[in-house]
């Protein structure tokens, strides 16, 4: 059905397009609803239900609305009391804002409409203003562009006016009234128990997995396990469900606060009912003969409390927070038990000292559940972070050398509250954390909020287990006097704590690493009745490792600063769930300059990395390894030193694999040539060519048929040949790589060369080359399957010079310079058109290019090409000549590090050539056969 035809009438012209959530295809209405808020002159939203959460996730944009002077109009209703009185009245506060309540009857409608100059957009279909309906929920919205004289636009409008005449004024009088008729009707239904604990019964996506893994280990005789879990993701209840499952006589649960083990008490009795023989062993209480004994490490390490209990005394032994195993405490326990099982469980298996915990658990990591699968499978409570400009202090701007005098300052403290106040929080009455950098820094700032009437405490270290249980409690308890609204702290929150009530964290130090900042971020992820997200607010300055807050957010591991870069414009439309980031103008600039600064290829990074993952499985890393255990992109060695092998060579000692030069050749080539994926015909073929040097291309192209129901074209398999046999590239690569010659003619098909089958005679060799091609073979499957018409190339991935012209199935390679701009490749037909986009406020010269809309690009020509030049026909007589012409954008910084182009998909021209004087050349309109996905749009021409 032609949706532009069935809603116009007479001659409207009208665009449509369906808007709905989906993380994986980068779309949220939340997304769409900012941008068109951001551009419009007038706005008016007409919908059912209103929430806080709602409100929350537009707040930014309807401040810098209001600072415009950009007014709308907002119609709800007070049907069902399902809009929260809270949100209606942090709607008031905006002055540009007029609502309405419509309360005559039953009012179902969920509308939004952008008043521009000369015309209307229209958002239709199934979204509340909720987080949910926002983010996360499946909805179908219908975005319609009209002009102001379609009669469309014209009878929904007066519709609107008829119903926001008959509509009451919110006032402070009827919001009060609804006020207590909201608290009656929440209070009969329970409507606000969101979040409840019903489920932890039954394990969810992720703890089915692990409870496998963990019987498996067992299946194979481990008798240890180390289970690495984000924070708020159940592992004391997966531990739990296991527990369950192997039905110990006795149980021992070791941590380190009193606080954790009534927690996990607490999550047992869930798991296996309140009438188990559960006991403590702590400072306050000795129940030596409990079942299921619940101990401090420190009372356990006692010698007189661990005389009570033999070596065999305990079935099965539980560490919490496990990182800590390396203290001569837990050392000392461990040798001397000896359970038939013992868990580990830990978010933060990385440590700064020298001890490697996983060695301790016989390197038998169980399962690993990070932030970004957790958010995935709904295990958390949805966040919305905000990334706010730290203030300058006697004009300079807070940074990692700030003094206690400017990080303490009056006006800062007032520039935390007025954001704390301004985002708010969710529930009845905040319940924050916030994370300083120094002691000295939480007292003085829980001073100066006490001093503006909060009710605050700062803890550290060296305040008692009892003085922590105290603050813990206060904050958690219902009525806000005698309680506390927030607890200052440096480092004790950043682990174990659960505080399932915090909602609003509040970050006020640099980040040090992406693990602690996921860690304090987790301190606010638990679900918890009637809190239906959790605030984080990031605090900004001039700090040095800004660059890993995307890295921390976005779980982000290719350290590729383009890539690094995009998602922070991506914030309300990548994350799953109802999760969303927001980064204020000067922040967002304050973390790009960060990345631009930052030496993300730099070998002590890679060297770190690599040492991180080598102790966490006590052996030298796979390729593979480096993704599952979710370690940076391998890619980064092969892009600094040319291939693993030669990093393992200088820096791995225990690596004693020598190959000949021909050998590291060949391995340097495939490396950087095919190694990322982006194609599968030359992995495809040397796989081959490695089990049977004969007859490649017939039981290619059964191979591709079968497993990825591909074809080989003939320029396909041309370009492939080119390839193997080293005559795709330019002359200078071609000596070096001499060696690179894979394949040779058989008459009617290919066979194997001579001297790689007597490379292939090395063992060590053939196994580095399978676990390089292997390697190669999962990324396509992962990231590069899904061709675009006809094309090896896939929509919105990145692509090189180089990479373009064998992917196009050119024969040869053509220099980076000659391809400038665009190339026109004759045997294929095919054009690319190279573009580095440079905004229209950012451009240096008068002759940039220029996204029209997110459909339609200028594009200039070369240098001297003239309006009938041979340039210009293949461009305009593209349809007669069966030439294709397709996009290629990338964004230039000053690092230099860009060398790779989006791919946009199929263009042609448009209208006629204008004639570009300035340099002897003409500007071409070009139309995309498929328009930019919004978050890739929005990147580029931001």
């Amino acid at each position: 059905m032609n949706l532009n035809k069935f809603l116009s009438n007479n001659n409207d012209t009208m665009h449509s397009e369906l808007i709905y959530n989906d993380a994986v295809d980068k779309k949220s209405v939340i997304a769409i609803l900012e941008k068109s808020l951001y551009s419009c002159t007038k706005f008016y939203f007409i919908v059912a239900f209103i929430t806080r959460s709602g409100v929350l996730l537009l707040k930014d944009c309807l401040k810098a609305l209001e600072q415009k002077h950009i007014s709308g109009c907002i119609l709800t209703t007070d049907y069902l009391c399902f809009s929260e009185p809270e949100a209606l009245e942090e709607l008031q506060q905006f002055s540009n804002i007029k609502i309405r309540i419509y309360n005559k009857e039953n009012f179902h409608i969920k509308g939004y409409i952008f008043e521009y100059d000369n015309s209307f957009t229209y958002l239709i279909g199934s979204s509340n203003l909720t987080q949910n309906a926002l983010k996360a929920n499946k909805e179908w919205n219908v975005k319609l562009n009209c002009q102001t004289t379609s009669s469309f636009h014209q009878k929904t409008y007066k519709e609107f006016e008829k119903l926001w005449q008959n509509s009451q004024i919110l006032t402070i009088d009827w919001l009060e009234e609804y006020k207590k008729h909201y608290k009656k009707v929440i209070t009969s239904t329970n409507k606000g128990n969101i979040f409840t604990n019903t489920a932890v019964f039954h394990p969810n996506i992720m703890q089915q997995k692990a409870l496998t893994a963990l019987k498996n280990l067992r299946h194979n005789k481990e008798n240890k396990a180390l289970l690495i879990s984000a924070t708020g993701t159940g592992k004391t209840i997966l531990s739990a469900l296991d527990v369950k499952s192997f039905k110990p006589q006795r149980l021992l649960f070791i941590a380190h606060r009193e606080q954790l083990l009534k927690q996990a008490e607490t999550s047992f009795k869930l798991v296996l009912g309140n009438n188990i023989n559960s006991g403590f062993l702590t400072g306050q209480q000795k129940n030596y003969s409990a079942n299921y004994l619940f101990a401090s490490i420190n009372m356990l390490g006692r010698a007189d409390v661990l005389k009570h209990f033999t070596p065999t005394h305990f079935d099965y032994i539980i560490i919490d927070e496990s990182h800590r195993s390396g203290a001569p405490t837990y050392q000392q326990l461990i040798a001397y038990f000896k359970p038939q099982f013992i868990l580990g469980m830990t978010a933060t298996p990385n440590r700064t000292d020298n001890f490697i915990i996983n060695k301790l658990f016989d390197y038998n990591i169980a399962y690993e559940i990070r932030l970004q699968e957790a958010m995935q499978e709904n295990l958390l409570c949805p966040f919305h972070y905000f990334g706010i400009a730290d203030i300058k202090i006697n004009n300079k701007t807070i940074d990692d050398n700030s003094a206690f005098t400017d990080l303490t300052a009056t006006a800062r403290v007032n520039h935390i509250i007025d954001k704390a106040r301004f985002y708010g929080h969710s529930s009845e009455r905040v319940r924050g954390l916030v994370f300083c950098r120094s002691v000295a820094e939480a007292a003085a700032l829980s001073l100066d909020f006490n001093q503006q009437g909060f009710f605050t405490t700062a803890l550290s270290a060296t305040d008692t287990p009892a003085a922590r249980n105290t603050a813990i409690k206060k904050l958690e308890q219902v009525p806000r006097i005698n309680g506390l609204d927030y607890i200052f702290s440096v480092d004790i929150f950043n682990e174990g704590i659960d505080i399932p009530a915090v909602n609003q964290i509040i970050m006020l130090r640099p980040t040090i690493s992406p693990i602690i900042f996921t860690q304090q971020l987790g301190r606010g992820l638990r679900k918890y009745n009637n809190k239906d997200y959790v605030v984080i607010l990031d605090f900004i300055g001039n700090y040095n490792n800004n660059f890993m807050i995307p890295i921390a957010l976005f779980g982000d591991t290719s350290y590729n600063k383009d890539n690094l870069r995009r998602v922070l414009t991506e914030g309300k439309q990548t994350l799953y769930g109802a999760s969303t980031v927001s980064f204020d103008a000067i922040a967002q600039k304050r973390i790009y300059d960060a990345i631009d600064t930052a030496r993300l290829s730099d070998t002590a990074l890679l060297k770190r990395s690599y040492e991180d993952l080598k102790h966490k499985l006590n052996h030298i890393p796979s390729f593979n390894d480096f993704s599952n255990f979710g370690s940076i992109d391998i890619l980064k060695y092969i892009e600094k030193f040319g291939s693993y092998h030669t990093f393992l060579q200088k820096y791995e000692p225990a690596y004693n694999i020598k190959l000949n030069e021909i050998e590291e050749e060949i391995l340097l080539y495939i490396s950087k040539r095919f190694a990322a994926g982006k194609r599968i015909l030359e992995t495809a073929a040397l796989i081959l060519l490695i089990n049977n040097p004969n007859n490649l291309f017939i039981r290619l192209e059964n191979f591709l048929q079968q497993n990825y129901q591909l074809i080989l074209p003939v320029a396909a398999k041309t370009s492939l040949i080119n390839n193997l046999t080293n005559k795709f590239t330019i002359k200078n690569e071609q000596e070096k790589y001499q060696h690179c010659i894979f394949i040779k003619n058989a008459g009617t098909d290919y066979s194997s060369s001579e001297q790689f089958q007597q490379c292939l005679q090395n063992p060590l060799f053939k196994h580095k080359l399978l676990s390089l091609l292997n390697f190669a073979q999962e990324r396509y499957t992962n990231n590069y399957q899904q061709h675009y018409n006809n094309t090896c190339l896939c929509l919105y991935q990145k692509y090189t010079y180089e990479e373009v012209c064998y992917l196009l199935n050119w024969p040869h390679k053509i220099n980076p310079n000659a391809m400038a701009g665009y190339f026109y490749e004759k045997t294929t037909h095919t054009m690319p058109v190279f573009i580095n986009y440079i905004p229209a406020d950012k451009k240096r010269v008068a002759y940039t290019n220029e996204f029209l809309s997110n459909q339609q690009i200028t594009a200039y020509s070369k240098l001297n090409r003239k309006l009938d030049s041979t340039d210009a026909q293949h461009i305009y007589n593209a349809t007669t000549e069966k030439n294709k012409i397709y996009l290629f954008i990338r964004k230039p910084y000053e690092d230099k590090n860009s060398k790779e182009f989006y791919f946009l998909g199929e263009i042609t021209a448009v209208g006629q050539p204008v004639s570009a004087p300035e340099f002897n050349g003409f500007k071409t309109t070009y139309e995309l056969a498929d328009p930019v996905r919004d978050d890739i749009f929005n990147y580029l021409t931001s």
